[in-house]
Order: C-alpha cells, then sequence, then structure tokens
C-alpha cells in the first residue's frame, strides 16, 4: 500500500533542493515558456489551495484567497512552508473525510492525498530535466501514477450531460512489466460547456474492463508514466500493433492535461 503522504514529503523534498540550487531563470524543457521560478510558484500554489481545501474540509473553493507571488529568491523558503502546511492537515484528517474536488468521484482527503503525490512527482521530474538530473521513481507509485491519469485525467466514461464521447472502433492496451494492464477504446470527446462557453473535440479515451486488442504498449512503470505525462519517452518499452495508436494516446493524454 502506497503512502501517498509520505510521497508527498519525499518528492517535495527533492523538488525543493532542486529548485533551491537552480537559477531561476533556467528554463523547463518539459513545461515550454516556463522558467524554474515559475515551476516553483505553480507547485507552491497547488499545493497551498489544496492545503486550503483540507484544512477546513471545503466543499467549494471560492473561499480560498489566493497567494501573492514573492520575490524569486524567496520562492524555494515559501514552497517548503507550503509543502509543510499540506503534510501537516492532511495527516490530520481520514482518507475518507469529505471536501471539495473537480472530480466527480474525488471528494475525499483520500484523493487529495493521491492526487497530490503525483503532482509533486511529476513536477520533481520537471525540477529534475530542468537542472539536467535524472533519480529513480518509485515503481509502485509510478504504477500507481499510470492508473491515477488514466483514470483521472483520461477516462471519459463519467461525462456531463452536454459532453459525448464517441468510439472510433480502436483500442490498445498499456501494461507494465510489473503486471498491471489497462484496455483503453480511442475516440472523441465533444461538447460546448454551458459555464465557460467552450467547445470541445478532442482526442479522448474510454477504459474498458476487457476487450481484445492487437496494440500495446508494455514497459517499465516509471517509464509508462512519464511518457503518459510527456516526461519521458518509450525507449524500453515494447510496442506492438498500431503506431498511430500510440500517437493518438499521447494526444489524448496533451489534452486532458493541459
Amino acid at each position: 500500500m502506497i503512502d501517498y503522504i509520505d510521497a508527498i514529503h519525499t518528492e517535495s523534498a527533492r523538488f525543493a533542493d532542486l529548485v533551491a540550487a537552480a537559477p531561476p531563470n533556467a528554463p523547463v524543457p518539459s513545461c515550454p515558456g516556463w522558467s524554474v521560478a515559475d515551476l516553483t510558484w505553480h507547485l507552491l500554489e497547488v499545493q497551498y489551495f489544496w492545503a486550503s481545501i483540507a484544512t477546513d474540509l471545503l466543499q467549494s473553493p471560492e473561499t480560498v484567497v489566493d497567494l501573492v507571488r514573492p520575490s524569486d529568491d524567496a520562492l524555494p523558503a515559501m514552497f517548503r512552508q507550503q509543502t509543510q502546511r499540506l503534510i501537516d492537515t492532511l495527516s490530520s484528517h481520514e482518507p475518507d473525510d469529505a471536501c471539495w474536488s473537480w472530480h466527480d468521484s474525488g471528494h475525499s482527503i483520500g484523493w487529495v492525498r493521491r492526487r497530490q503525490a503525483h503532482e509533486a512527482l511529476i513536477h520533481r521530474v520537471d525540477a529534475e530535466l530542468a537542472a539536467g538530473q535524472r533519480s529513480p521513481i518509485d515503481p509502485l507509485l509510478a504504477a500507481d501514477g499510470i492508473d491515477e491519469i488514466l483514470t483521472v485525467m483520461m477516462d471519459a466514461t463519467d461525462l456531463p450531460d452536454w459532453a459525448t464521447f464517441t468510439a472510433d472502433g480502436s483500442s490498445a492496451e498499456i501494461a507494465s512489466n510489473a503486471g498491471e494492464a489497462w484496455t483503453l477504446i480511442l475516440g472523441r470527446f465533444t461538447g460546448t460547456s454551458p459555464a465557460s462557453g467552450i467547445t470541445y473535440d478532442d482526442a479522448a479515451i474510454q477504459l474498458a474492463d476487457t476487450l481484445r486488442t492487437s496494440t500495446t504498449i508494455e514497459g517499465p512503470p516509471a517509464e509508462l508514466n512519464l511518457w503518459l505525462w510527456g516526461r519521458g519517452s518509450l525507449d524500453t518499452a515494447t510496442v506492438t500493433g498500431d503506431q498511430d495508436l500510440v500517437e493518438r494516446i499521447r494526444a489524448a493524454a496533451v489534452e486532458a492535461t493541459q
């Protein structure tokens, strides 16, 4: 069983060390247009926001007060403070305690713990890419990260009334060499949000319980997780079947995580 709070602590501490040592204006290759200072501010804001939600188990984000961005030199220390605040408040509640979330199945402290563990992991990798360094990723956390991006970020099964998923008849399987596997149905997500007025026509996937497919992507959990997040390639993975479907899965991941 993964200790998500420990993962938040470990990944955030590594992130904090990296950004404190890097020039604030250094570019982040995996986040075009962002500097190390921008990356630090982003994760700092995210951790502040979810600590604010969790502290009083808020049922709406409307009362969360925006932070004021400090000078670039002050960002690493402020980040460490917000990480500790997030850890303290998530530790003070039970996983089943209810709170607000943007995800329909995510209204719990347990969901926030998991989401923030993977947020810290992915941005730790961003900081390493900016610094030209790499360090190992816990394979259990990486495998859980594959499931999290597929089920939380990408799966277009439970949609609002104004949205539609249209399958196009193609499917693929993502399988880690640790034994986990996910079957994906490919298609398009379409509709116009009544709240924002934005019209969507994006690549998307739905997860299926069982389905025979001739396209498979199999490899180490860390490699698959980082590939889905656009932080790595499939250098050591084995890809069989339709290469176009593989590119379309990445396109769906991009649409889902922007």
